[in-house]
């Protein structure tokens, strides 16, 4: 038991410190200005969850790594559809938005699947990998996923912070260039590591 312990604590220190900073910390302070708190670290949780079971995987069983190239360039269109579609907006009605407030399903959705191509072959799914070739698996995928989440969640409280106290304009255009920031990021990975 004390060798889980050992690999929990040194994962949550490890990848937080990683996270710090990193596209899926800023990521996670996008989304919390356009969806509620829960239903954004519901997101965040269930995809690190299981990129980071993954990623022990890898490291601990398999020894391999990922396409990571492929999975960046999917990633950067990813991120790139999603500035646009912040730039292009929507207008709801009242009912709609109240129907959005009361509906967490899609922002889970939305949020998961942008932190799961985004995680693929980052440094804290490779700093995953590291830790459990030499740790066990169950301490090293349970403190990664909690050192991250834990990154995440002081940059959502950042992003709701933001989110009462800039104009919707800021807010709508800040997001759109951190998505168009992710992709391009994306995209150099993705070229470097394809050529």
């Amino acid at each position: 038991m004390d060798a889980v312990f050992y690999s929990t604590v040194l994962s949550f220190g490890v990848i937080f410190v990683a996270e710090l900073g990193d596209k899926s910390q800023l990521m996670a302070l996008t989304f919390a200005t356009r969806y509620k708190v829960v239903p954004t670290l519901i997101g965040i949780t269930v995809a690190t969850a299981v990129v980071h079971l993954a990623s022990v995987g890898i490291g601990y069983g398999l020894g391999v790594s990922l396409p990571t190239g492929w999975i960046s360039l999917v990633a950067a269109l990813a991120f790139i559809a999603f500035g646009f579609w912040t730039l292009r907006g929507d207008e709801l009605s009242d009912d709609e938005k109240d129907k959005v407030n009361r509906t967490t399903k899609s922002a889970i959705i939305a949020v998961g699947t942008a932190f799961f191509l985004a995680e693929l072959g980052d440094k804290t799914m490779l700093a995953t990998i590291t830790l459990a070739t030499d740790h066990g698996w169950f301490g090293t995928w349970l403190g990664s996923t909690l050192g991250m989440v834990a990154a995440d969640a002081l940059a959502i409280l950042v992003g709701r912070w933001l989110g009462k106290s800039l104009p919707e304009k800021t807010i709508k255009y800040g997001a759109a260039a951190l998505f168009f920031l992710f992709g391009a990021w994306l995209l150099v990975e993705a070229i470097t590591e394809l050529t």
